[in-house]
């Protein structure tokens, strides 16, 4: 019997844990359909999700491609607008350079000119006699733009037989005055291309002797007592010579002021040249004083005449001013008998008063 229970109890466990299993089976398989179900729901509600991201996504990639092309169509047309400015740019760059290879050229051409100007005047320097002419000509030049052509003669000879290259004429004093022009080329090249002390101390006594001698010849040749002034001048056609013989050598302008010889560059005798012409304008000034005296008095005879005759009409002026007065005063007269007569005449007075008026009135005209 025990064991018979034992058997039903064991039935009875059994029974009870299969019910459990079954109802434990039964809430998993409801819980797996719902969550069935809301996966199912999940899954409609996300492929709506990604057919709405598709269809943002076919918009936005419209968009995009619109906003692509609108980009490329501006880019492409900024492109053109500047491949247009930077041919533009890059003609006017072209002609820009094309001109100043041009003025570069022209430039060239001068300078070749000029190194052709430079050779020949270095071959003409280191002739003396093209030298001698070179310092005539620049000599000639200055005193032709700065006196008038009657006061120097070019080339004059004097009574000693000494041809001087000018001669300003001026008056006494001081007297005429002969210019000499003279271009110590040579000695002031070694001078200045001296190369040690000993060289230029030996160029430079070399230079002084030369210029020494000039002043020298100039003092015996061109200053003649009674036919020129007791000064002559010694043209240096180079300013870097005169400036080189005034600065470093006045031993030597010392020697030519002794010898009464003006040692004058350009520069100087240009202005040398403007004082001779002041004071040929005041010698003539001075010829002329005479007979601008003559002519004073002749104006002033004349002005004496026309005041008496200003006067003579002044007079006739006051005499016809009083006749006119006097022929004044007899209009006047009339003018006022004739009112007097209108007065009369016109009268409406009685007859015994008209007659005594009449009688005075004549008796007036008579006494007039």
């Amino acid at each position: 019997m025990d064991g018979f229970y034992f058997i039903v109890a064991l039935l009875a466990l059994g029974l009870v844990a299969i019910s459990l299993v079954t109802a434990v089976v039964l809430v998993r398989l409801r819980t797996a359909g719902e969550q069935a179900q809301t996966l199912i729901g999940k899954q409609a509600e996300l492929s709506g999700q990604l057919g709405q991201i598709a269809s943002e996504a076919v918009v936005r990639q419209e968009q995009l491609r619109n906003t692509i092309d609108a980009r490329l169509d501006q880019v492409t047309s900024q492109m053109g607008d500047n491949l247009r400015k930077e041919g533009k740019d890059n003609r006017t760059a072209l002609e820009n350079l094309k001109e100043r290879l041009a003025v570069i050229d022209a430039a060239q051409k001068n300078i070749a000119e000029l190194s052709g100007q430079m050779v020949s005047l270095q071959e003409v320097l280191s002739n003396k006699q093209a030298r001698g002419a070179f310092g005539e000509i620049q000599l000639n030049d200055l005193v032709v733009s700065a006196l008038p052509p009657d006061s120097y003669i070019f080339q004059f000879k004097l009574t000693n037989g000494r041809i001087a290259d000018c001669l300003l004429t001026l008056p006494n004093p001081p007297g005429s005055i002969a210019i000499d022009s003279k271009f110590p080329l040579e000695g002031y090249q070694a001078l200045r291309s001296a190369s040690d002390s000993a060289a230029r101390t030996q160029a430079g006594r070399a230079f002084s002797a030369h210029v020494t001698r000039h002043v020298k010849d100039i003092a015996d040749r061109y200053i003649v007592p009674g036919e020129t002034a007791d000064s002559a001048l010694m043209f240096l056609p180079s300013e870097a010579v005169y400036a080189e013989l005034h600065a470093n050598f006045r031993a030597v302008v010392e020697e030519a002021f002794r010898r009464r010889v003006w040692i004058v560059s350009p520069t100087t005798l240009m202005a040398t040249l403007h004082t001779v012409r002041a004071v040929l304008k005041d010698t003539r000034m001075r010829e002329q004083t005479s007979v601008i005296q003559a002519e004073v008095g002749r104006l002033a005879g004349d002005v004496s005449r026309l005041d008496q005759r200003a006067q003579k009409l002044q007079h006739h002026f006051e005499l016809a001013f009083d006749d006119v007065r006097q022929i004044r005063i007899s209009t006047e007269k009339v003018v006022r008998q004739t009112t007097r007569i209108e007065e009369v005449e016109m009268g409406q007075d009685s007859a015994e008063d008209t007659a005594p008026r009449l009688v005075t009135h004549r008796k007036n005209a008579k006494a007039r």
